[in-house]
Formats: C-alpha cells, structure tokens, sequence
C-alpha cells in the first residue's frame, strides 16, 4: 500500500478520520470537481446532503478508478459545501458513512471541509477535490 494513515498519540481523535497521511508512491492523480451529477449530468438527491455527499463518493471512486487508483491511494480530500452551517454535520457524516459503506471504503484520509456562498450551479450542496497518490 503506498498511503499509510495516522491519528497522532496526544490528538483529538475524530470518527471516520486521519489527521496524517504519508505516501510513498510515484504518480499523484488529482481529482477535482465531484458534484452529485449521475452520468447524464442530472443532479442526483436534490437538496439532500447525505445523498449528495454518497453520490460525490460514487463519482469519486469512478474518477479514481480511471487514473488507477483506488480510495486506499487518497492522501486528502477537501471538501466544499454550500451555506454551510454547523447544523449540517449530521446530515454529512451520514452520507460519508452510506458511501463508505456501500463502496467498501476503509480508508479515511485527511481532509477539510470549507463552506462557501454558492457552488458551480444551484442545486448542488458538496463538491469534492481528491488527491491520491499510487506506486
């Protein structure tokens, strides 16, 4: 495996996350834009965040998958979220596990979530950049 996650001794330890990740492969790949369109380009779960969130996952793993790479190769994942507000973690988390859950997803990189104003059209609540980095 090239990406070795770790929760420092001493740190506020955070279900479903790394605070550390160290990679040791040759290839990065980049993913940016991952919004919750299926492959028609039709929003999928609108104005559900958990469902937003999984489909995002969902798309993740297919962009991955063309580079490949796998989620066990990400080193970090930001996120961004439309009008966020603290009251929407619940909401978040749940569609990050429906999505590791469903895609057999074990690796929990680390990663940020930044809220902004608006994101690329109306509708959409999350998107998603990824980095992994494969041997």
């Amino acid at each position: 495996m090239t990406v070795s996650l770790i929760n420092p001794d001493d740190h506020v330890q955070v279900p479903l996350y790394h605070h550390v990740a160290v990679a040791t492969g040759s290839r990065q790949v980049h993913v940016a834009g991952q919004v919750s369109w299926d492959e028609n380009g039709e929003l999928v779960a609108p104005g559900d965040l958990t469902g937003q969130v999984a489909q995002v996952y969902r798309n993740v793993v297919k962009a991955l998958a063309a580079a490949g790479a796998t989620f066990d190769d990400v080193v970090r994942v930001t996120w961004y979220a439309a009008g966020w507000k603290r009251e929407m973690y619940d909401a978040f988390v749940a569609g990050v596990e429906q999505a590791t859950e469903e895609l057999g997803i074990t690796a929990t990189p680390p990663a940020a979530l930044i809220g902004v104003e608006v994101l690329f059209e109306p509708g959409i609540l999350v998107e998603a950049e990824v980095t992994a980095v494969v041997a």
